[in-house]
């Protein structure tokens, strides 16, 4: 996403956990002619996260931002149930300090007049993934918060979108098992949300068969959905 708004003429403000990493990043965007802040943080300290937006948006302003924070843990492959620990770190990570930092920045651009909240969910909220079921959970509840938080912030002149992107072809993505159909490359994943958001989409769902899949998985008898969710964990 930094790499797709990068030219000369943009500020960005980066944050991110891995610092070399978002060096990395940072240094690639400038040779692209942008201005470039960075940040480095771990979104498990919510309140610290918070105070930090407050810091970066009261020195530049924000007009677009990109909530991309997210895990994609699984269930260990020694466990039949996921563990406690990834259940409260996947809540913490993927859905309650994203939805408290997207209130935050909607209630500021409100009083600027205006602004684009972009939160990153992901496909796989669509289904109870019983193999990935914080990560499922937590992505769903995103969904609902962007839901509700787009309807309250659309009369003060935010917008807010949801992206649930299917699999992308990244570093952690290539890490998960499995089979990963309609592969997206990063730069074309960033290319279409990014359009989505210019856009003003509340939901938008890429690639665009995984909407059709969110239809089936509801249409399903409950039994028959139960059994073939449990197959994927196989």
């Amino acid at each position: 996403m930094a790499r797709h708004h990068a030219a000369p003429g943009v500020f960005l403000c980066l944050w991110g956990r891995d610092l070399p990493r978002l060096e990395e990043v940072a240094a690639k965007c400038r040779a692209k002619g942008a201005s470039v802040e960075i940040r480095s943080l771990d979104l498990a300290d919510g309140d610290a996260a918070l105070r930090a937006l407050t810091e970066d948006d009261e020195r530049f302003p924000f007009d677009l931002a990109y909530l991309v924070a997210g895990r994609g843990d699984t269930r260990a492959p020694d466990d039949a149930i996921e563990s406690p620990q990834l259940a409260l770190r996947l809540g913490q990570i993927n859905f309650s300090v994203p939805s408290a930092m997207a209130s935050a920045l909607a209630g500021v651009m409100a009083k600027r007049g205006g602004g684009r909240v972009v939160l990153i969910g992901s496909a796989a909220g669509q289904h109870a993934l019983p193999f990935a079921a914080a990560y499922a959970a937590s992505k769903a509840g995103l969904a609902r918060y962007a839901q509700a938080l787009r309807i309250a912030a659309a009369p003060l002149g935010v917008s807010v979108t949801l992206a649930a992107p299917g699999f992308i072809d990244t570093a952690a993505g290539r890490a998960v098992p499995g089979a990963k159909p309609m592969l997206l490359s990063a730069d074309e994943a960033a290319r279409r949300i990014a359009r989505a958001a210019l856009a003003g989409k509340g939901y938008y769902v890429t690639p665009w068969p995984f909407s059709i899949l969110r239809l089936v998985d509801r249409l399903l008898p409950a039994p028959l959905r139960d059994r073939l969710l449990r197959a994927l964990a196989v």
